[in-house]
């Protein structure tokens, strides 16, 4: 699989603009505000219908217009698919794959698999568990459509039990039968996604250390741990336990949704002991290891964007990086930095094939 080209209109800071791509690499280069990230971001866009860096879709139309429209045209398995992405103000957006559109963007999930390394992905170390949850659940989602429709199913209980647990204390009164109900629910399907998680966990964790002894050159050690209330006690008990402590907060404080990721270095969390670089080495770890899971789950290999991810890393460690994404497991990558010399100087040690694009 592979994009061979995009147009995009009224998308973000471009006004109108398309592209062809090589096969193999394809790289951006230009000044910060130029809208490099912007395009991968459209690239992304039609994988997912959502933008990466911006969860409000209006505000990805370009200031002053009406809509976006984002078109591209991928080669899969020796056919030409099209997929069209739009969104005009006031309206729903639209996502048409050969022309027909999507009843549920959940449909579309994993067709184009797509990993992104990002400098916004750093959100997973310095945010909240949410962030790190996403995380997990995006990865599986990408090619369990079953998981995620567990996911959504248990998110929208927790939202109901929550509305009753309000509803008691707005009118002071209390059913448990009627919680019961509810509890039931996230029992069953919170269990299913714990145990999802664990067996995902439990094959990524080692690819994510192998990436990351590549890059660091084996000189650091890290963790990668799944922290859940789950581990120690069934969900009936952990529901139990926290019950008098919901009935007062008036929402569901214990459960999958309160599932995390800690990330350590030398036994310390990165957060606060790792250095610019060290964050930046363990997160293209994880998002390398992403990508050889997907890829080993998936019929068609994911493309990867790389923005900006030479930024803060030193030689050393930007070669190894292009040693690992210039094997013969990667299929289509973008590229985007501020130094076109150093981008260019990379490629051409490894003689891949390539196409600059300067904006």
């Amino acid at each position: 699989m592979y994009l061979q080209k995009i147009s995009l209109v009224n998308f973000k800071n471009i006004e109108s603009q398309s592209f062809s791509f090589e096969k193999k690499i394809n790289c951006f280069v230009g000044n910060n505000g130029v809208g490099k990230t912007n395009v991968l971001d459209a690239i992304y866009y039609l994988s997912f219908a959502k933008s990466y860096f911006n969860a409000i879709a209006g505000q990805n139309i370009r200031h002053g217009e009406d809509f976006f429209v984002i078109e591209g045209e991928y080669e899969i398995r020796n056919r030409t698919e099209k997929i069209v992405c739009s969104l005009k103000r006031g309206q729903k957006k639209v996502l048409k794959r050969n022309g027909k559109a999507y009843d549920k963007f959940a449909e579309h999930i994993g067709q184009l698999p797509l990993v992104i390394i990002s400098p916004a992905d750093r959100d997973l170390i310095v945010e909240g568990s949410e962030t790190r949850r996403k995380f997990i659940d995006g990865v599986i989602s990408q090619q369990d459509k079953k998981y995620l429709q567990t996911l959504l199913s248990y998110n929208k209980v927790v939202a109901q039990r929550n509305a009753l647990l309000k509803y008691f204390a707005a009118n002071r009164t209390f059913d448990e039968l009627n919680l019961k109900i509810y509890d039931e629910q996230l029992i069953t399907l919170g269990t299913e996604i714990y145990q999802k998680r664990l067996l995902f966990l439990e094959e990524f964790v080692p690819i994510f250390n192998e990436k990351h002894r590549v890059i660091s050159g084996g000189n650091e050690q890290v963790n990668l741990n799944y922290k859940s209330q789950l581990h120690d006690a069934e969900f009936e008990a952990v529901l139990a336990k926290s019950l008098e402590k919901d009935r007062l907060v008036q929402y569901t404080t214990a459960g999958v949704h309160k599932d995390d990721l800690s990330f350590e270095i030398t036994g310390y969390p990165i957060k606060k002991f790792g250095s610019q670089g060290q964050q930046k080495s363990y997160l293209i770890a994880l998002k390398l290891a992403q990508f050889e899971f997907i890829k080993k789950q998936a019929a068609l290999t994911p493309i990867l964007l790389l923005d900006d991810v030479f930024d803060k890393l030193d030689e050393q460690r930007v070669a190894q990086i292009i040693d690992l994404v210039h094997e013969e497991e990667f299929g289509q990558i973008f590229i985007t930095d501020t130094h076109a010399d150093r981008t260019e100087e990379v490629i051409k040690k490894h003689n891949l094939e390539y196409q600059l694009f300067h904006l």
